[in-house]
């Protein structure tokens, strides 16, 4: 007695804070009375009850067929039509099936249906084809951001609602302290009530805001059971205290706020009613005394389905349906027989357990939420452009931002995430649970080389042997362990034979674990915590793929918490906050506050007719702004009679682009260190020019093009007969030890120390009469002897050491055939005069050729993305991936206008905006951007102003050098000012 009276002064204590709050009125309460009037004056008594019930329905005909008696459209068709139903609930299908289907349910109803559906994570959570969001667990790790999750729920109530829907059962406010919850656990958005108040309703909000009608769950709390209400009644053993402390907060929370509807959950709670075997659905003391009296709400409240067997297995035939309504609710969900749910409703009528007053009520309320909803101006679902509209673009942005903030570094020895130092990192991916390769790891394929492997969820003895072979020769392994189920149930999808891999993999001591699935999974993996690193990505979907493997490489910071205790080393709020470092982050143009449909049409518009014109078989367009990677893209093909489609991996020559992504970042490192003056003279650091015309020829003058050096010497003329024969000591058509290099396939070789020819001849060449700019490949290709002088290393090792292997831009290379198949390289031009064959895989440029393909002027492959990298580096100011590689000092000298008092528009090295546009750069660029076109067809241009960084690869020489289309048609500039004109909206 002592124990129900301390319940009972509980109660009324929670009774009088309630209500010592201000509460918030549902808004649709009191609305367009005159039309609720009128609706509700046509309805006899029985469709009065008929309006509080709400059926199921699929739009997915086979599932009609698995369940015809309820949801069976014919089915539904006929209680809509003889019963009068208020709603339907709708299940498994498809858009534009549901639409259709709500159409004609529409047009035979008396009254408009409230149309209402699961959809705690989306529409998705239902049918195909359409958004899914992050589950509440996933939202759960957010720290903050709740006008992110307002965001989410104000875009599904428009989705909600494009489709005809009027009803979400969201958001699920249970506080989830139950590891072995079978039915809400990722459902929740954890176990601190405090902050599961405050991503309820800022996820509340968004979707009412919108012009949906929510329907918080399940009241009074369902986090604590390891019953599924589906299958059985749970039990929840707490005594009142903890109930209102605890379970009650965010209903509380939700109701202060202006909650529009509530769904009681199928509980068995004594110490809220004693009645034995009662769920609260059907209880008066929980229903109306405690939710409606005690904590003043005044919304819709909705049972849970009516057809699960934590209310069936005790209440049968309908009875359940009349017992619901005695104890207050206002909309039966699910009901199974309509008919027999009315025959006990009257009969309770009757009987006086309820009142007719009492059903009128609830009936005007339900017809007060339809008129908010807009059915007192009905209008069908519009079929047309219905998948686009369900499907926007800021939909992908919401969902790609929440995921980002969700994720959670569990585990960083020594701080080994972000990864640096690339350059000493031989890598490894292994995909658990997959069978091909994943999202992960392709994504991860972006920021370096990394080798990629995978084992599906029930490997054999001799996959998993020939995996440990495979991965000894490296140093760390970046696990992805793919989680097909997120229901303990099912062990969350993890395999005894997935479980020993990976036990296998972390005592390695080399692997980064991430986890795409339930957090609470990670108490079934033994020594997890043994792991080099540990990412919890909560989810398997292609976002937490794409976003773990950027987080791994500092593209985007570490910011998630644990938002529930998993066990001892992983309690709540657990997670290692890291920063972002520098390197490309990849995303929509809708991130950048640029729309992708307008940006894809005017690029695939430029791209497609390029290609129809004929001014080059195919191109690859990549474009980031703010180190964000918006754009990438291939089009065409490798030549114009082929099969093979440019991929975004093809490796391009460069041609002159080599000088500013090889030659130029060579000299500004040395400049650096104060090994190479800008100011010093050619003899200087070529003692063999001492006595040339070019001896005093300033470095500064040299690189901008203004020192009178010729623009070229045709090499290769150079060496010829005038009969075409080759000079003695030029080129032979055999391989020798005299002829040791190749200038093309294995039908030409030159003569060994042939360079040093080439070299005299620059040395001896005339200077032009006339100052004045002129562009030169003649001192460029001078460069590589230059490094060597200054740094002791080879060019191409010095490039690749210092630069390209810490970038991860190792498909930087010359002579790309040593590393990369023909298929992977697209060809340049058919040699018609010098080397008689189709160009593939060795360099276009014939003097760079006779260097054996490395020169300063050209030479360089590589594919659009680590290009990219670069010229990134170039726009941070010399800093990528956590490491300073180049001063910024470096950068403002070598990119700035050198002689514009001489109206030369040279940086060093680099070309820049003409003063008065001439079309050598984007329109819109402004003064302060830098960049280069190559003869292939390549451009990059970086926008410091604009945080700019454009890559274009195309190669127009195909078949012949002739076609300079792509000039005339302004290609690559036009690409790229299609993001200025995008930008200037703004």
């Amino acid at each position: 007695m002592k124990k129900s009276f301390a319940a009972f002064c509980l109660l009324l204590s929670s009774f009088c804070i309630a209500n010592a709050q201000i509460i918030t009125s549902p808004n649709f309460l009191n609305k367009n009375k005159q039309w609720v009037d009128s609706v509700f004056a046509t309805l006899t008594p029985d469709e009065r009850i008929a309006q509080l019930i709400m059926v199921a329905a699929v739009s997915d005909v086979k599932r009609a067929l698995i369940d015809p008696k309820i949801s069976n459209p014919a089915a539904v068709e006929k209680l809509i039509r003889e019963n009068k139903v208020g709603g339907v609930v709708f299940f498994q299908g498809g858009p534009v099936p549901q639409a259709q289907l709500t159409n004609h349910f529409q047009s035979i109803s008396k009254v408009p249906l409230l149309i209402a559906m699961d959809a705690e994570f989306g529409l998705a959570m239902r049918i195909d084809s359409t958004v899914r969001y992050p589950y509440q667990m996933t939202l759960g790790a957010v720290q903050g951001n709740n006008d992110l999750i307002y965001e989410m729920g104000a875009q599904l109530a428009r989705q909600m609602r494009r489709l005809g829907m009027h009803v979400n059962f969201a958001p699920v406010a249970d506080v989830n302290n139950n590891p072995n919850n079978p039915v809400i656990s990722f459902r929740s958005f954890g176990e601190n009530k405090y902050k599961v108040a405050d991503k309820a309703v800022a996820y509340m909000r968004g979707m009412q805001d919108g012009g949906l009608l929510t329907s918080a769950k399940h009241f009074p709390g369902h986090g604590d059971t390891g019953t599924d209400s589906h299958y059985d009644l749970p039990l929840i053993s707490h005594d009142a205290t903890r109930i209102d402390s605890l379970e009650l907060y965010p209903f509380k929370a939700l109701i202060n706020a202006g909650l529009s509807g509530m769904m009681i959950a199928h509980l068995s709670i004594p110490a809220l009613d004693k009645t034995a075997n009662l769920p609260s659905t059907l209880s008066k003391p929980i229903v109306s005394d405690l939710l409606r009296n005690q904590l003043g709400f005044e919304g819709l409240i909705y049972s849970d389905a009516m057809n699960m067997k934590g209310v069936t297995k005790y209440f049968p035939d309908g009875k359940a349906d009349a017992m619901g309504l005695e104890a207050g609710m206002d909309l039966l969900e699910f009901t199974e027989d309509v008919s027999k749910s009315i025959a006990e409703i009257k009969k309770s009528i009757a009987e006086g357990k309820i009142t007719q007053a009492e059903i009128d009520f609830r009936c005007r309320k339900v017809l007060e939420a339809k008129a908010w909803a807009g059915l007192n101006q009905y209008k069908p679902v519009d079929l047309n452009n219905l998948y686009e509209d369900l499907n926007p673009k800021a939909a992908e942005l919401t969902n790609r931002l929440l995921t980002e903030k969700a994720l959670t570094i569990l585990k960083n020895d020594n701080d080994l995430l972000p990864l640096r130092d690339l350059d000493t990192l031989k890598i490894a991916s292994v995909s658990l649970g997959a069978d091909t390769i994943t999202s992960f790891q392709k994504t991860l394929g972006l920021y370096t080389t990394v080798d990629h492997y995978f084992i599906p969820t029930k490997p054999t003895e001799v996959q998993i042997a020939a995996l440990r072979t495979k991965l000894s020769s490296y140093n760390l392994l970046l696990v992805g362990v793919h989680l097909g189920s997120i229901s303990p149930r099912t062990n969350y999808g993890l395999t005894d034979q997935m479980n020993a891999v990976l036990q296998e993999l972390i005592a390695t001591k080399k692997a980064v674990v991430s986890i795409f699935g339930n957090p609470y999974a990670l108490n079934k993996i033994p020594s997890v915590e043994s792991s080099r690193a540990l990412i919890m990505s909560y989810q398997l979907t292609p976002y937490t793929q794409d976003l773990s493997a950027q987080l791994i490489f500092g593209a985007i910071p570490a910011q998630g918490k644990l938002p529930v205790t998993v066990n001892a080393q992983f309690p709540y709020n657990s997670g290692i906050e890291t920063p972002a470092i520098g390197r490309l982050k990849y995303t929509i143009p809708e991130e950048l506050g640029m729309d992708s449909g307008t940006i894809t049409f005017k690029i695939d518009s430029i791209a497609n007719l390029a290609i129809t014109e004929k001014a080059t078989p195919g191109c690859v367009v990549q474009l980031a702004k703010d180190g964000k990677v918006f754009f990438r893209k291939a089009y065409g093909k490798h030549t114009y009679e082929g099969q093979a489609p440019v991929k975004l991996t093809d490796l391009y020559d460069l041609a002159s682009v080599t000088k500013i992504t090889a030659s130029t970042l060579a000299l500004m490192s040395l400049w650096d260190q104060k090994k190479f003056d800008l100011d010093a003279t050619m003899k200087d650091y070529l003692p063999d020019f001492a006595k040339s015309n070019k001896a005093d020829l300033q470095w500064r003058r040299v690189l901008t093009h203004s020192a009178r050096l010729k623009a070229f010497i045709v090499l290769w003329k150079e060496a010829q007969n005038p009969d075409g024969t080759w000079k003695k000591r030029t080129f032979s058509a055999k391989q020798s030890r005299r002829y040791p290099t190749s200038v093309v396939g294995d039908s030409l070789f030159i003569f060994k120390n042939y360079d040093q020819t080439i070299f005299h001849a620059i040395r001896d060449s005339p200077l032009n009469e006339k100052e004045g700019y002129v562009y030169s490949d003649l001192s460029f290709i001078l460069y590589p002897q230059i490094v060597k002088r200054l740094s002791g290393e080879n060019f191409e090792d010095y490039l690749k050491n210092h630069y390209y292997h810490k970038l991860g831009a190792n498909t930087l290379t010359f002579n790309p055939k040593r590393f990369y198949k023909l298929e992977d390289i697209v060809p340049t031009e058919r040699d018609t005069f010098f080397r008689m064959t189709q160009l593939h895989g060795q360099v276009h440029d014939e003097a760079a050729a006779m260097l054996g393909g490395l020169s300063g002027h050209a030479g360089l492959f590589g594919d659009v993305n680590d290009v990219m990298k670069v010229w990134q580096m170039y726009l941070q100011q010399g800093y990528y991936g956590g490491q300073q590689l180049l001063s910024k000092d470096a950068l403002i000298e070598f990119t700035r206008y050198q002689y514009p008092e001489m109206g030369s528009r040279r940086g060093i090295g680099f070309d820049k905006p003409t003063f008065k546009y001439s079309g050598n750069a984007p329109r819109y660029a402004s003064p302060s951007s830098f960049g280069h076109t190559g003869y292939t067809g390549i451009m990059t241009w970086a926008d410091p102003a604009w945080k700019l960084n454009y890559v274009f690869f195309s190669n127009r020489v195909y078949p012949t050098r002739e076609n300079s289309k792509i000039s005339t048609l302004n290609i690559r500039t036009a690409i790229m000012d299609v993001v200025y004109q995008e930008l200037l909206k703004k």
